[in-house]
């Protein structure tokens, strides 16, 4: 989608904003997020809502800051199986929640290809403000169904080794209509989400803004 819009850039560019004009936008939106190289590993949707600021450069291109709540992590599948208890037959299923969530700060350079429509990159640094685990089970023992969640908060660095500082690549389209715009974009993480631990986040995002001058 991208490479065909930057396609049409080449056709037709209009302007979005007045040159010199600011806008501001809040915004809410959901996350698909998940955490790479983690074995067995599951996507966790989550909110995210902020607000974001466009400073019009050029007819069609603008620089955008951001700040934004992001619920980001993942979901691993502890194994599921059939085990005997006492000679007894008992079914499991387990799923770890690893719940991190982040203020990001997207900056961002933004190319209106045709009116209305743009494509963005930029960078992201983030930093970690809740970090907790649940840890989900399911199964059957002598026939009867058992099911258990327990939620743990996560302590520190010291404890849990995930790290308070993420950053990451975002890139993505956006499409302005009567003031809404809608927003796909995908993080690149570039950073370990834990010290001990090469996996990073990978989180797409689709929002809707309400965009207005200031």
């Amino acid at each position: 989608m991208m490479i065909a819009a930057m396609m049409v850039a080449t056709l037709s560019a209009n302007a979005q904003n007045e040159v010199g004009q600011f806008t501001l936008k809040p915004t809410v939106g959901i996350n698909i997020a998940k955490v790479t190289k983690l074995d067995d590993s599951k996507t966790r949707a989550g909110l995210l809502a902020g607000v974001e600021a466009e400073y019009g450069v050029a007819e069609n291109f603008g620089i955008t800051a951001g700040l934004f709540y992001s619920m980001q992590g993942g979901k691993q599948d502890w194994g599921t199986g059939k085990v005997y208890v006492d000679g007894i037959p008992a079914t499991y299923n387990a799923t770890l929640t690893w719940k991190t969530d982040y203020l990001n700060i997207p900056i961002m350079a933004q190319y209106y290809v045709i009116k209305g429509l743009a494509v963005k990159a930029g960078i992201q640094p983030g930093f970690c403000v809740s970090k907790k685990a649940t840890l989900e089970q399911a199964g059957s023992y002598a026939g009867e169904a058992e099911y258990s969640k327990e939620t743990q908060k996560l302590k520190g660095d010291y404890e849990t080794g995930i790290k308070s500082f993420a950053f990451a690549i975002p890139v993505g389209l956006s499409y302005e209509y009567a003031n809404f715009v809608l927003d796909a974009r995908y993080n690149i993480g570039l950073t370990k989400v834990a010290k001990d631990f090469n996996g990073k986040h990978s989180v797409f995002s689709i929002s809707l803004g309400y965009k207005f001058a200031l």
